[in-house]
């Protein structure tokens, strides 16, 4: 497989358990280079992904020391990658719920339309919790809101590509972004700064315990956290509503 120039796979992990050996495996099966930000994990698995590293040329494990986020993760990834020329990067998680045998797809798709940000629409299976179903139609609807319906079909689904030099702009004046908010901000702020939408289908999986899936989502907090996110956002849209309304009317 020809290593890309421009577009690179970055999977940011925590404690994510032994999901995330075949979820590395599999995306560089896939495409060439990927690199892991492990995020302060303390389960030892930042000590066997190194270890694949070391015998994959083209496979980069960044340890940061500390946990902050996947946001600040992804950030961290994202400077790196700008230092080194890639202009695109195809974000998905670490615990094997994302779909690498699409990674070809999504980034053909980004390299057609350079304009755009690639994000996934989940296609849930019968395993999918019902609270994590139905609970993100609420963001998504805000999302669509605040973007006076831009085409954001999920705010929440991190399997994405992103053009890098913009995102890094949309993060650089502000504090937030860093957690469970970065995905659906990411989208909205994005949108705001003319950022084409395309939406393309993906599969989720959704693993039990005993199957080896860990979750790191927690329905009190991380609901707050959205909820202080729409409230902030919902308040740039308003400042932003006449800019919004004229891109709309021109249709650009």
């Amino acid at each position: 497989m020809i290593a890309s120039s421009s577009h690179i796979v970055l999977i940011p992990s925590y404690n994510p358990g032994d999901k995330v050996y075949g979820t590395v495996r599999s995306a560089r099966q896939y495409w060439n280079p990927v690199w892991v930000v492990v995020d302060g994990s303390n389960d030892g698995s930042e000590v066997i992904l190194q270890k694949m590293a070391a015998e994959d040329a083209s496979l980069r494990v960044i340890y940061l020391p500390q946990n902050k986020g996947k946001g600040a993760a992804v950030l961290h990834g994202l400077h790196l990658a700008a230092k080194e020329g890639y202009t695109y990067v195809l974000t998905m998680d670490s615990d094997g719920q994302h779909p690498p045998d699409l990674i070809p797809a999504f980034m053909n798709e980004s390299i057609k339309r350079p304009d755009a940000m690639i994000l996934g629409k989940p296609i849930f299976d019968a395993k999918a919790p019902n609270i994590r179903v139905q609970g993100r139609k609420v963001s998504n609807w805000w999302a669509n809101v605040v973007t006076l319906w831009a085409g954001i079909d999920d705010s929440l689904f991190g399997f994405r590509v992103y053009p890098i030099e913009p995102l890094i702009k949309v993060m650089r004046f502000q504090p937030w972004m860093r957690h469970f908010d970065f995905d659906p901000e990411a989208a909205i702020r994005l949108s705001w700064r003319g950022v084409k939408v395309i939406n393309l289908p993906a599969p989720v999986l959704y693993f039990s315990t005993d199957e080896g899936g860990v979750s790191h989502f927690r329905y009190l907090r991380d609901n707050i956290l959205l909820t202080w996110m729409y409230t902030r956002l919902f308040i740039g849209f308003v400042l932003r509503l006449p800019m919004l309304l004229m891109r709309r009317l021109l249709g650009c």
